[in-house]
């Protein structure tokens, strides 16, 4: 019999349902859900990335459980010349990270540090999807704190202290969120570090989207990185940074108190799985380059898509977007009275965008959507969604 840890019921929603039939007919489907920078026209890994991964040294296999020291020296760099407001990596050391396949492992080896079958990990709500089955999938339960939405997303501090009980081992922060695009500010973050140092539970700041300021902001945005009171788990992975998903790299940085006993479990799960292919901690550095051009194109993108998309909620058409301080993402809060408005966008009009309750964003009539796709087609596809208001 399959694990409880499963999903009891395997059947897509409507939405996909739909757009599943549409596909297979041959219509055009305008998608503003694309995520994947592979395939929306931005420059990744190219040749210079390929060569790389061609370096003789990939051909030798000699496993450090932490991640080649070569690669974590480069994220040290990366780190310390990132900069930005409450970032302070000086004290960051190649001996405080350890690399991983992705995010989600990531995760996964978080859980196994810190949690026993049946402790409790407190999440955002809004947050993307995918956290709850992974943690669960860890036999780790899933409690939630609330963003509250007044002109910008803030903290519901009581929501959080109301959702930590003495089962409570890590506090999750998704800086910026997804798909929310909001950070906590200085003030929050501190309350948050003190409140979780008073209990002896661990901080894990996901910040995979840090490099990506909306317009017209260009500096980095805030890190939970630098001296914490209460041990700081930090990821970044190089899907987000550099525009590479299929490379399968990404790391956990600890700080703070602690970070000694458990960066030295985090070696010994790490070393159980030994998941990140040599070549391409070998190639590391090199690909850590090439998100400079990477990271302007996905700057200009943002810019064109975010202007189009704000035209959209200032000109009296009942669609607003909700302000954010970064990310891939937007918001959109459509016409009080379309009702299930995405599942309407994508029958009518072949616009395909997410419903916020994929997301537990609890207003009505919201929906998410990508800012990633070509100007063109995020032109086109906004276009549509407007002649539905």
């Amino acid at each position: 019999m399959p694990s409880r840890r499963l999903p009891e019921d395997f059947a897509p929603n409507e939405i996909t349902q739909l757009l599943d039939r549409k596909r297979r007919s041959g219509e055009r489907i305008l998608d503003l859900t694309e995520t994947n920078p592979t395939r929306v026209g931005l420059p990744g890994a190219g040749p210079e990335e390929f060569r790389a991964l061609s370096d003789p040294r990939g051909t030798l296999y000699e496993p450090d459980p932490r991640g080649l020291l070569g690669a974590r020296e480069a994220l040290v760099r990366y780190y310390a010349g990132r900069g930005g407001s409450g970032t302070p990596a000086a004290s960051l050391s190649a001996d405080d990270l350890v690399l991983v396949a992705s995010t989600s492992e990531a995760y996964a080896h978080l859980m196994r540090l810190l949690c026993d079958a049946g402790d409790e990990i407190v999440i955002p709500r809004p947050s993307y999807p995918l956290l709850g089955p992974l943690v669960a999938l860890e036999d780790v339960r899933v409690e939630s704190y609330r963003l509250a939405y007044h002109d910008r997303w803030q903290l519901d501090l009581e929501s959080l202290e109301g959702a930590i009980s003495p089962r409570t081992r890590a506090v999750l922060l998704v800086q910026p969120n997804n798909p929310t695009g909001s950070c906590l500010s200085l003030e929050e973050a501190a309350r948050v570090e003190s409140l979780c140092a008073e209990r002896g539970i661990a901080i894990i700041s996901d910040e995979v989207f840090g490099d990506f300021p909306w317009p017209p902001s260009s500096a980095p945005l805030p890190s939970m990185l630098g001296e914490r009171e209460a041990l700081t788990f930090v990821l970044g992975g190089l899907s987000k940074l550099c525009g590479m998903p299929q490379m399968k790299v990404a790391w956990i940085a600890a700080v703070g108190r602690g970070k000694g006993d458990a960066l030295r479990g985090l070696e010994w799960i790490a070393d159980l799985f030994l998941s990140v292919s040599t070549p391409a901690q070998v190639a590391l550095p090199r690909l850590l380059e090439a998100r400079h051009g990477f990271q302007r194109s996905v700057r200009e993108r943002l810019t064109a898509n975010l202007a189009r998309l704000r035209a959209l909620g200032n000109g009296g058409s009942g669609f607003r977007v909700l302000e954010a301080e970064g990310g891939w993402s937007a918001v959109l809060e459509a016409p009080a009275a379309s009702g299930d408005f995405a599942l309407e966008a994508l029958r009518t009009r072949n616009v395909l965008v997410h419903p916020g309750h994929f997301y537990e964003i609890a207003r009505e009539g919201s929906v998410v959507v990508s800012l990633l796709p070509e100007a063109a087609v995020f032109e086109e596809a906004v276009a549509c969604l407007e002649g539905m208001a």
